[in-house]
């Protein structure tokens, strides 16, 4: 694989020629759908602001100007959240947008998806023109994770201080019903015959605290497995839920201010609760939280000649400096 070959752009980034700013280059608007009156709760807030939905030219305007990366049969785009990289037939998604984003950006015409971030996360989705290469990039990431390196490092904002500052998260995940939903849950000490039977996957995600502010922090996640929302079950895991995650932070709950773990069977998903200390902080009410977009961003992935990275989107960016948390200008 040759060697990257970058340029610069508005921001002073590596990334490819663009004739306009990233959506994750663009200021919030002052106010947006959270504001309220002067001085209320949702002014200057970031509900609102992630973006969505989308139309199908709005949505490939912000793909066309997100191109990080670009060499040979790979490209990397950073997708906002909300937007799905795979999708059933007619809806908007990454793969759905792909011929038009490839005859746009003069790509080859069968770009398929080599790592992504998922629907309601933002960040990296590498894409690549030659099946080939594709199986290279596979094996180099596997090839990583058995030498104990990480491939893809993750941010997320959290409602809670993990207890270690830095540690590994270490379960059993599996798919179960829960009610009308079929959801993650942990398994702790999975039998053999399960993981055989891969009814149950053993999972890891090596995790860092990289700043904290009064009930809450800024963790950088390494997953060192896959598996569906295994990520944002690990943050329930440590009793600090992702922001804006809506499903698994039901699990968490509380008593007299001290945060424990529900059974997952009978933690049904609902909209986040936050405490009032964080609300006010981040300038929203319980009433406007449903819209409070997840804050799980997929920042960097290692390449066999490259390092790319991604630009946290301007919400997250907000919610650092409303409950000061470090890295509101770039993270580190």
């Amino acid at each position: 694989m040759a060697a990257p070959r970058f340029l610069l752009c508005a921001g002073g980034g590596p990334r490819a020629a663009c004739s306009a700013r990233a959506w994750y280059q663009q200021p919030l608007r002052p106010g947006g759908p959270g504001r309220q009156a002067a001085g209320g709760p949702g002014r200057g807030s970031i509900v609102g602001q992630a973006g969505g939905p989308w139309s199908r030219q709005e949505a490939l305007g912000l793909l066309e100007a997100a191109v990080v990366y670009r060499e040979g049969p790979l490209v990397a785009i950073s997708k906002p959240p909300g937007l799905a990289v795979t999708g059933s037939p007619g809806q908007l998604s990454v793969i759905s947008l792909l011929p038009d984003l490839s005859q746009r950006l003069s790509l080859p015409h069968e770009l398929h998806v080599v790592k992504a971030a998922g629907k309601d996360s933002s960040g990296l989705v590498l894409l690549s023109g030659c099946p080939g290469t594709t199986r290279q990039l596979h094996a180099f990431f596997t090839q990583l994770r058995r030498a104990g390196r990480p491939p893809a490092t993750y941010r997320a904002v959290t409602a809670g201080v993990p207890a270690a500052v830095e540690g590994e998260i270490h379960t059993g995940l599996k798919l179960e019903q829960v009610g009308d939903l079929q959801l993650v849950v942990p398994v702790a000490g999975p039998s053999r015959r399960s993981v055989e039977r891969k009814e149950v996957k053993q999972t890891l995600t090596h995790y860092r605290v990289l700043g904290t502010a009064p009930g809450c922090s800024l963790v950088q996640l390494q997953p060192m497995t896959a598996f569906p929302s295994q990520l944002l079950v690990h943050l329930t895991l440590l009793l600090c839920p992702a922001l804006g995650d809506h499903v698994y932070s039901a699990r968490v709950g509380r008593v007299l201010g001290e945060p424990f773990l529900l059974p997952a069977g009978s933690a049904v998903p609902h909209t986040q609760v936050l405490g009032e200390q964080l609300l006010r902080r981040l300038r929203l009410t319980q009433e406007l939280l449903h819209r409070l977009p997840l804050h799980l961003h997929l920042y960097q992935l290692l390449l066999p000649t490259a390092s790319l990275t991604a630009p946290p989107p301007p919400f997250f960016l907000q919610t650092l400096r409303l409950l000061g948390l470090p890295g509101s200008q770039s993270v580190p």
